[in-house]
C-alpha cells in the first residue's frame, strides 16, 4: 500500500485500487504477501487455518456473537478466503468464521489447506 493510504479503509475496492503499489499487486496476486505470516505461525501467534485477523477499529464494533471468533488463534487461511463472498469485507461474512469455530477438526483444516493451495496455484 502507498504511504498515503487511509489506515481505516477496510479493503481495496478492486484490483486496480490506486492505494496498491505495483510490487504489492504482484505479491497479492501470487499470495507471496502471506509468507511473513509463517513466522507468526512458528511463534505460536497464528494458526495455518482459522479466522483472519481484523482491524482493531472493526473489532471494537463486534457484538457478543462476533467476539466468538476472538477465542481461537487467527489463521493464514480459512473458509471465508475460499468462499465466493471474498468480494465482501471479512467482517461482513462472519458466518464463515463462526461455522469454522463450531466445526473445527483436523479433517476440515486439511480440506481448507488443500483448497487454499489449489487457489494459490491458480493465481486467484
Amino acid at each position: 500500500m502507498t504511504t498515503e493510504s487511509n489506515p481505516y479503509a477496510v479493503n481495496p475496492t478492486d484490483q486496480n485500487d490506486a492505494r496498491v503499489t505495483r510490487v504489492g499487486r504482484f505479491l497479492r496476486k501470487t499470495s507471496l504477501d502471506e509468507l511473513p505470516q509463517l513466522f507468526n505461525v512458528l511463534k505460536g501467534h497464528m494458526s495455518f487455518v482459522g479466522p483472519r485477523q481484523e482491524m482493531p477499529f472493526i473489532v471494537d464494533s463486534y457484538n457478543e456473537i462476533h467476539r466468538e471468533r476472538l477465542k481461537v488463534l487467527p489463521g493464514i487461511t480459512g473458509l471465508w478466503q475460499l468462499s465466493g463472498d471474498r468480494k465482501n469485507a471479512i467482517h461482513e461474512n462472519m458466518d464463515y468464521d463462526l461455522f469454522y469455530i463450531r466445526n473445527m477438526s483436523f479433517s476440515l483444516d486439511i480440506a481448507i489447506l488443500i483448497e487454499t493451495l489449489i487457489f494459490a496455484f491458480r493465481g486467484i
